[in-house]
């Protein structure tokens, strides 16, 4: 029986796997009372926090301003239009444009905030440019107003043009979104083509471009009172947009298009049946969850068969990371429908979505739940899990954390595979040799709940990095959750402290540099990853274009991949001083990597810890929850082989005695116990097991087609003699 305060997704986390959130779930009750018939008591939750009131923030005060200097130049253009009053119209017109050229360049968020206002680009143009016109006016003398009036229609036609360019810009791009978009898939016999260029495609920049002829020739004209600029600025722009409108409207003509949806859906079908999948992984989610798929992309790459990676968002193509297996993004039901009546067997969800809801309704093809991390949260035992064939899962911890919590899931359903992402993992290799102990704190974020116990940088946080920093001995690798801050302002200020802290040790340390060459090596390695997993597209490619060429894989580009970043991480550990504390925040190195260097780790209630046990090192939890060690230690079982910490940090010292002398380390047993209860034996290798389940599963699906096409044969009546006896469902392959 669980407590739940609240249900969320979980959020992204830079590397190889997440901090668990906090939000998805509540804080479980000890295992000793979770029994029938014993009375559970109510265990201690903080009330949720009303959001504080914050001042504004630097990006705040810049839009603002960025706001207050264009209405200001706009107010400055409409005076000086209607004063006149030459110098003032060309400063202000100036300034405007250079107003756009910020916005366009360093704030593009405000582009929405305009389009809501009914102030877009294009309203914001024709307003400076007419202004231009209104000063020509009142400058000009009375028989000059026919070539105003020539000039005026030049401009509106150019207006005329960009809206035309916009209305066919929509219609080629509609022919360029298909049904299906791939990767790793031959797909000449689509006759796909390079995005048209993105001036024509996005109409602010367009505009700004096209238009600054047209606005720069009437300045001069109000300048010098000679039309002639103005004439050939307009020209000029109207030409731009023209050439624009037909480069566009060429790619409407027959021969210029991509082929059409029922031709890129009979395609579709034709290749699921030469290629023949059977095993897929398929995911759904938002734009910062593609983590959560690509940590099994190597697993799936080993299994046994024919796989396929299956989405549903478009923008989610470009996000999986390298691989060699063949990509499918089937966005609308319609189109996933299709796999019904293909080969394939099994496919693996590691994530729940509205969406998965869709997908379970194909009953040729059994599901498995391997979900993206487990902890003793309750986003690992979610009661959506029943919806499919079987849950895997790491261990028999895992299995009882499904019968505890009652949701559905039958044991028998239940298969323990192990986390095969987790070969990359080092083992224990013994206590650290060199000078330093490095101690890897890795703490979580805040969650949505409020509850204390969530994350430990508010409350412990300076403290243990204090405690730490204070072992002359100890090197430091500090990485937040990408989240921390984003709920409780005090979390964010108290990671700011703890980077000051650190940045200030490291300023009051000295010692030997890495050799020059160590840079050298590191500026080389990152070349070298960049060049393997930087997309090498313009800015300007559409997803049609990337088909295009990511049509078929380089030979061993994942494995590549793969190599380059193991280089890349051994370069970077050995550029840094072995004495240097880390703040580490980019995407590389990812956590993984900073396990197999670190001694000792310190984190909060998290998946974090359970994959850490891969290791076999020391560990620590801070406990911020208000619990005392033994209910902490019941609630969590996978505190049960940790140091647990308070938040005073008054044991670091002799934790950091434990990791030096393993002599002393009582918990080296425990660890090992647990080790096999949350992930499973050594042996056979998680790899090994997972490619069982999967065979197994496919055996099954094999077999429960056989029996529905054996009852469907059996049901439908011989025909006489001239009937034709429709059939009830297409044959399912095998």
């Amino acid at each position: 029986m669980y407590t739940r305060v609240s249900s969320h997704s979980r959020p992204a986390l830079t590397g190889s796997t997440s901090h668990d959130d906090p939000g998805v779930s509540s804080v479980p009750l000890p295992s000793a009372l979770r029994r029938p018939g014993r009375r559970v008591p109510a265990v201690r939750t903080s009330p949720v926090r009303a959001p504080r009131r914050r001042l504004p923030s630097g990006q705040t005060v810049a839009q603002l301003l960025v706001v207050a200097a264009l209405a200001a130049a706009f107010a400055a253009q409409a005076l000086a239009a209607l004063h006149p009053h030459i110098p003032l119209l060309l400063a202000a017109t100036v300034a405007s444009l250079a107003v756009e050229g910020v916005v366009y360049r360093w704030q593009r968020g405000m582009l929405t905030l305009f389009a809501k206002s009914h102030a877009d680009v294009t309203v914001r143009h024709v307003l400076r440019d007419l202004l231009l016109v209104v000063g020509l006016l009142r400058l000009g003398e009375q028989d000059r107003e026919t070539e105003y009036a020539v000039l005026l229609v030049g401009l509106l036609s150019f207006y005329g043009v960009h809206c035309a360019i916009q209305a066919v810009s929509v219609l080629v791009r509609r022919t360029r979104t298909l049904p299906v978009v791939t990767r790793n898939i031959d797909t000449s016999a689509l006759r796909l083509s390079p995005a048209p260029h993105r001036l024509l495609r996005r109409p602010g920049e367009r505009l700004l471009l096209f238009g600054l002829p047209a606005t720069a020739g009437l300045l001069v004209t109000a300048v010098s009172d000679a039309t002639r600029y103005a004439a050939v600025g307009v020209s000029l722009s109207l030409a731009l947009a023209l050439a624009g409108l037909g480069a566009l409207l060429v790619r409407l003509l027959p021969s210029r298009r991509p082929a059409g949806e029922q031709e890129v859906l009979d395609w579709f079908d034709a290749w699921l049946a030469q290629y023949r999948p059977t095993v897929g992984l398929y995911f759904s989610g938002g734009a910062s969850s593609a983590y959560q798929a690509n940590m099994w992309l190597e697993p799936i790459a080993k299994l046994d068969g024919r796989p396929v990676i299956v989405l549903r968002e478009r923008f989610m193509v470009p996000k999986i990371a390298a691989t060699d297996i063949p990509v499918v993004c089937l966005p609308k039901v319609a189109t996933l429908m299709r796999l019904e009546h293909s080969t394939l067997q099994v496919l693996i969800h590691p994530s729940n979505s509205g969406k998965t809801s869709q997908v379970l309704r194909i009953p040729t093809i059994l599901h498995t739940f391997v979900n993206h991390g487990e902890s003793d949260k309750l986003s690992s035992c979610n009661p959506y899990a029943k919806a499919y064939d079987e849950v895997w899962v790491a261990g028999p911890a895992a299995r009882e954390r499904y019968a505890l919590a009652e949701v559905g899931v039958e044991d028998k359903d239940v298969v323990e595979t192990g986390r095969p992402q987790l070969d990359a993992v080092r083992p224990y290799a013994g206590p650290p040799t060199g000078a330093y102990t490095t101690v890897l704190y890795a703490p979580t974020w805040e969650g949505w709940d409020g509850n204390p116990g969530n994350t430990s940088v508010i409350e412990a946080g300076e403290n243990l990095v204090r405690a730490l920093l204070a072992d002359p001995g100890v090197r430091l690798l500090y990485k937040p959750h990408p989240l921390t801050g984003s709920v409780d302002p005090r979390a964010g200020a108290a990671d700011q402290r703890i980077r000051e802290l650190i940045r200030a040790a490291n300023r009051e340390r000295t010692g030997p540099r890495p050799p020059a060459g160590a840079a050298l090596e590191l500026a080389r390695r990152t070349e070298e990853l960049e060049r393997l997993t930087v997309s090498a597209f313009h800015p300007g490619a559409d997803q049609l274009e990337r088909m295009l060429h990511q049509s078929a894989p380089e030979p061993g580009r994942a494995d590549a991949v793969t190599r380059a970043t193991a280089a890349w991480e051994e370069a970077y550990w050995a550029s840094l001083p072995a004495w240097e504390h880390q703040i580490v925040t980019d995407a590389r190195p990812a956590l993984y990597a900073c396990f197999n260097v670190a001694d000792l780790l310190i984190s909060d209630v998290s998946s974090v810890i359970s994959d850490f046990l891969a290791s076999g090192k020391p560990y620590a939890v801070a406990n911020t929850s208000g619990l005392g060690e033994d209910a902490f230690r019941a609630a969590f079982p996978t505190v049960a082989a940790a140091t647990v910490l308070t938040p005073d940090a008054a044991g670091v010292p002799r934790l950091l005695e434990t990791v030096r002398r393993p002599e002393l380390d009582e918990l080296a047993g425990a660890r090992a116990a647990l080790k096999l209860r949350l992930l499973g034996p050594d042996e056979p290798s998680s790899q090994e097991r997972f490619n069982a389940a999967v065979q197994a599963l496919c055996a099954r699906a094999l077999a429960h087609r056989a029996r529905v096409a054996g009852r469907l044969a059996a049901e439908v009546p011989a025909p006489r003699q001239g009937e034709v006896v429709p059939q009830r469902r297409p044959s399912l392959p095998a």
